[in-house]
């Protein structure tokens, strides 16, 4: 667990930066600052569809996982749920979009199954020095609020690790590229909002990441027969 523990000190401390940073900053440097973060998020987007798209073998299998998962998540309402229990709608797009960056990666969901099975922690080393950065612009953007992204990270990735034994034969890299890429969406979704282009309920999404596991483990059982 020592590389998600140096993960969630990497991702608090770069909050605390980034907040303090903030204080003195003018607000039309803040308002470049949302631009910047807003065009990055969707940069980083762009480039995790495009780079995954290649990896999956049923390229329209991410079309029907955010159709159905955005049917389910609209039906619970989580983005109104969450957003609700939070002083701003705002800093709710803030941390939502710290909790995909964070959280809805190959290095954050391969990096606990490395460390749990070899002992190895470069992933998740390598993935801490990533969230600092990004944490401290979040940070400077949002404030401390987005420090609440470490404990959803905390609990994503050491349930991840916990699990490791059991879910590390199923993690293909088809199935990871299908998750890489409704990550992608995610991202470009959160993108959009922060540009406050489009609010598209980014947190409406998430139950499309239980789309791909059961489809590949129904085709598991299916090849078996």
């Amino acid at each position: 667990m020592i590389g998600t523990i140096v993960n969630v000190g990497a991702i608090l401390t770069g909050s605390v930066i980034g907040s303090f940073v903030s204080r003195g900053i003018d607000e039309r440097y803040k308002t470049a600052l949302f631009d910047g973060l807003g065009l990055a998020t969707l940069g980083l987007g762009v480039n995790a569809f495009v780079s995954n798209m290649p990896k999956t073998t049923y390229p329209v299998l991410f079309i029907a996982s955010i159709a159905i998962g955005t049917v389910i998540g609209t039906r619970l309402d989580i983005d109104g749920r969450f957003h609700r229990r939070l002083a701003s709608a705002k800093g709710g797009e803030g941390l939502s979009t710290a909790i995909l960056l964070f959280c809805i990666g190959t290095l954050s969901i391969l990096g606990p199954i490395e460390s749990r099975l070899n002992g190895n922690n470069t992933y998740l080393f390598t993935n801490a020095t990533l969230d600092f950065v990004s944490s401290i612009i979040l940070g400077s953007a949002y404030g401390m609020g987005i420090a609440l992204a470490a404990l959803v990270l905390l609990l994503w990735q050491g349930s991840i690790y916990l699990f490791a034994g059991v879910i590390a034969p199923y993690m293909t890299p088809a199935l990871m590229g299908e998750v890489s890429v409704l990550g992608g969406i995610f991202l470009m979704s959160s993108g959009l909002g922060i540009l406050q282009l489009r609010d598209c309920k980014t947190l409406n999404m998430l139950p499309a990441l239980l789309v791909p596991p059961v489809f590949y483990a129904l085709m598991n059982v299916l090849k078996s027969f």
